[in-house]
């Protein structure tokens, strides 16, 4: 079976340069990929180079960079070195009084994000949101989601991941198979989703379902009952393989929610383990502590046989980006947002 010289995992790291212990972790190590959060911003130029830095260690230039730059209350880059972009339910709610106009303004947003990434060396935005919140659930999703239906948050989800595409970065889709009926926040405790499959089936997975070719999904830290009333899907082999890789027919790279949040319990070494065995190809952990990630660093292996597949053709999607009037883009994202409040 062919393998690689990376491993399975993708690491954050905890200040605006890398610690030389830091260095000679990841050196040894060889992530596949890092994310970065507001602890690792400053300005662009320090960004740039710690992106740099991270692309020396790993000799790779496709090195997946990732960062969560949704707009609203999710963004790590922020003014006044970046702009600040509306949270997604501001594209749903211009696409249901005026379809084109939404999917224009959709498309744009993440069009100009994907410039700002890539101009410091992040080449993949934890986006879109294909999760349908409804009435009365955590509001840990809440306007973060571009609607409530799959008629809103398909249609807004491809423009998304497309304007991503077009600039140079890739999206992954999240949080799946869908995290909109948490009663809790999953950074703090472990949702239970007591919904019946047929309804689930109907709903929460569809979105997921019409953009399975997107190349990268994440998964949510999430118990469905009616398919495994033990495990949360990042450890569910019942989730993963029956479901995911079943009823939605997601081929692409899944990767966990991030191995620190407090949905999931026991040991760092049991979450890599658990998350593998039930299907997921990569590891996600955020936070930067070393002691867990060197925990985390003795279960993971080298990236082989479909994981590897996965994470190649990932890697491949990396378009170069397409030619963008920034003015002219500017002043019609700014005419769209005005049309949005």
């Amino acid at each position: 079976m062919q393998s690689s010289s990376m491993r399975n995992v993708i690491f954050g790291c905890q200040g605006h340069v890398l610690s030389a212990e830091e260095a000679a972790f990841f050196r040894e190590v060889q992530p596949w990929g890092f994310i970065l959060f507001a602890r690792n911003v400053d300005t662009p130029e320090q960004v740039r180079a710690l992106t740099a830095s991270l692309r020396e260690i790993t000799g790779r230039e496709t090195t997946p960079i990732l960062i969560d730059q949704e707009g609203g209350r999710v963004a790590r880059l922020k003014p006044p070195h970046w702009r600040a972009y509306p949270e997604g339910r501001s594209y749903g709610k211009l696409f249901e009084t005026d379809g084109d106009a939404g999917l224009e303004f959709a498309w744009l947003g993440a069009r100009l994000i994907a410039q700002e990434l890539i101009d410091v060396g992040v080449n993949v935005n934890c986006l879109p949101i294909m999760d349908l919140p409804i009435e009365g659930a955590h509001d840990v999703i809440g306007n973060r989601a571009y609607g409530r239906g799959e008629d809103v948050v398909v249609p807004i989800g491809r423009a998304v991941a497309n304007g991503l595409l077009a600039g140079g970065v890739l999206p992954i889709i999240k949080h799946i198979p869908g995290h909109g009926r948490a009663g809790v926040d999953s950074h703090l405790e472990l949702p239970r989703v007591a919904t019946s499959y047929e309804e689930l089936a109907a709903t929460d997975f569809k979105p997921f379902a019409a953009l399975k070719d997107i190349v990268m999904a994440m998964t949510a830290h999430v118990i469905y009952e009616a398919i495994d009333d033990q495990a949360p899907a990042t450890t569910s082999a019942k989730v993963i393989k029956d479901v995911l890789r079943g009823d939605i027919g997601y081929q692409g790279l899944i990767m966990t929610d991030d191995l620190s949040m407090k949905a999931l319990g026991g040991t760092y070494a049991s979450r890599v383990q658990d998350s593998l065995r039930a299907g997921c190809d990569m590891i996600l952990h955020c936070n930067g502590d070393m002691a867990q990630m060197t925990e985390i660093a003795g279960e993971l292996s080298f990236l082989s046989g479909p994981s590897l597949k996965r994470a190649k053709a990932a890697e491949k999607a990396l378009r170069t980006p397409e030619d963008i009037d920034l003015t002219a883009s500017l002043a019609r994202f700014d005419e769209l947002c005005k049309k949005s409040a």
